[in-house]
């Protein structure tokens, strides 16, 4: 049982508390409220609220002026963490009781964590996973909200693993999960780490920061765990400078534990050489190399067989929203990709410019969301402009900020020789629309951006969009003409 660093208590400490809640919306009589200093909202104001609806138990990082006779207070360094460990604590601590695997990195956690559920459950094992697309309790799926949820949510669901009868667990660990200390508390056997490239730089400021916070996650890993890292990025080694677990490395370019090699590349799929064995997969491009090769090692990692895992690796079906294509009628190819980073969006690019034959017509249509990071804005326009051949910028999520304002600063980083290859069209649907009538023949349109995401965020409000759905109509429209 992992232990709270108490500062200070006021009030008796034998009680009985029925929840831990950090929501004081969400507070029923004898519940334990956790009041944390937020990015935007500081639950210390709220304590009294929470106390009204029943709290016997306040943790706080500073006392009320005025403190209720009957209920206990206790002054804690970082609430984040305390909730971290009282969640895991309430709930029995299930991350000890089976195995459980976190990946982390710009691009490919999903990707990862998915297709390691997907082989783990084709070898005959039950299967958790904690994701950006959904959350499986083996067969039992639930909607996610966050990359990594809150701690009390991680280890409920935990919990109903265990109950569940589940073998192992696959979880997705993000900068702002690790940064909000939501998986302290957590026993991992196993962090993988992808790669490191531009993103949330709105949340840490620098690439230093968001690098060592990352950093921290295989910090915290203990002996008895694997670490695994991708060492063809320049932050691999950096990664496990400091960590007790034991380390393994995976590489396409350099020498590693584990190495692969494409051989062969088409849209339906790739001939790998993983190590020394070949394999056939339904995955493409050398981004999904790194994400086969970390999945491969992983399950070796945890006691499969080598020849079954290839078995395996060779029936996976690619991730929702990460490179799914359609091919109309009149032999166009569309591709939803959920890159929205430049790093993730290069990938892409070149992964298509790698197989076309140079003959076809690549239009991209791609956005940056509102009220993030600004300035991977004009690095995406300006990929996106010079790997295409025609490259349509549009709204992507624009949250509370004019969709407008983030077209024009994505336009200023086209090359003065790209401009003519771009244009601007606010509305996604029409966009795509756009895309779909430009092309002809055996061309190719990539949709980047929101991938497996079903909804168009415009101030504060959520309708339903779906990449995916909108190129199919667009594609049985024009049939139809």
């Amino acid at each position: 049982m992992y232990q709270v660093a108490i500062q200070e208590v006021f009030g008796v400490t034998n009680i009985d508390v029925n929840a831990v809640v950090f929501d004081s919306r969400k507070v029923s009589k004898n519940d334990v409220f956790i009041a944390q200093k937020g990015v935007t909202v500081d639950g210390h104001l709220y304590i009294d609220k929470a106390i009204e609806s029943g709290a016997s138990a306040i943790v706080c990082e500073d006392f009320p002026k005025v403190k209720k006779e009957g209920i206990t207070y206790v002054k804690v360094a970082d609430a984040n963490t305390a909730l971290a460990i009282l969640a895991a604590n309430f709930y029995d601590n299930p991350s000890q009781k089976l195995p459980l695997v976190g990946v982390t990195g710009t691009n490919g956690k999903t990707t990862i964590a998915s297709l390691l559920y997907q082989l783990f459950k084709k070898a005959g094992y039950k299967v958790g996973l904690l994701s950006t697309v959904k959350i499986l309790v083996d067969e039992d799926e639930f909607n996610a909200t966050h990359t990594t949820p809150d701690s009390i949510t991680i280890n409920s669901y935990l919990d109903k693993m265990i109950d569940a009868g589940v073998d192992y667990c696959f979880m997705e660990v993000s900068s702002h999960g690790i940064h909000q200390k939501r998986t302290e508390g957590l026993t991992f056997a196993g962090g993988i780490f992808t790669n490191l490239s531009h993103d949330h730089l709105d949340y840490h400021e620098t690439f230093a920061e968001y690098r060592n916070v990352k950093k921290s996650f295989f910090d915290a890993l203990p002996k008895s765990a694997f670490a695994l890292t991708n060492i063809d990025d320049k932050n691999g080694w950096f990664m496990l400078q400091n960590t007790k677990a034991k380390k393994y490395s995976y590489a396409t370019k350099t020498i590693a534990d584990y190495k692969a090699k494409i051989l062969e590349k088409q849209f339906s799929g790739s001939l790998l050489k993983i190590n020394d064995t070949e394999v056939w997969t339904k995955l493409i491009g050398g981004f999904n190399a790194y994400n086969l090769l970390a999945i491969y090692a992983t399950a070796e990692l945890l006691g499969l067989e080598k020849l079954a895992i290839l078995t395996i690796v060779s029936q996976l079906e690619n991730v929702s929203g990460r490179f799914e294509y359609v091919i109309s009628d009149e032999n166009v190819t569309a591709i939803v990709d959920y890159a929205h980073t430049p790093d993730a969006l290069k990938n892409v690019l070149e992964t298509i410019n790698d197989i076309r034959t140079g003959n076809e017509i690549l239009i991209t249509v791609v956005g940056c969301g509102g009220d993030r990071d600004k300035a991977k804005r004009p690095k995406m326009a300006n990929i996106a402009s010079q790997l295409s051949n025609q490259a349509i910028f549009t709204s992507d999520n624009p949250r509370t900020e004019n969709p407008q304002t983030i077209i024009d600063e994505m336009e200023e980083g086209v090359a003065a020789e790209n401009y003519k290859k771009t244009i601007s069209i606010l509305d996604r649907k029409q966009a795509i629309k756009t895309a779909c009538k430009f092309s002809k023949n055996g061309d190719i349109i990539l949709i980047a951006g929101k991938g497996h995401e079903n909804y168009q965020e415009v101030n504060g409000v959520r309708t339903h969009f779906d990449d995916l759905e909108e190129v199919v109509n667009c594609f049985n429209q024009l049939k139809n003409n």
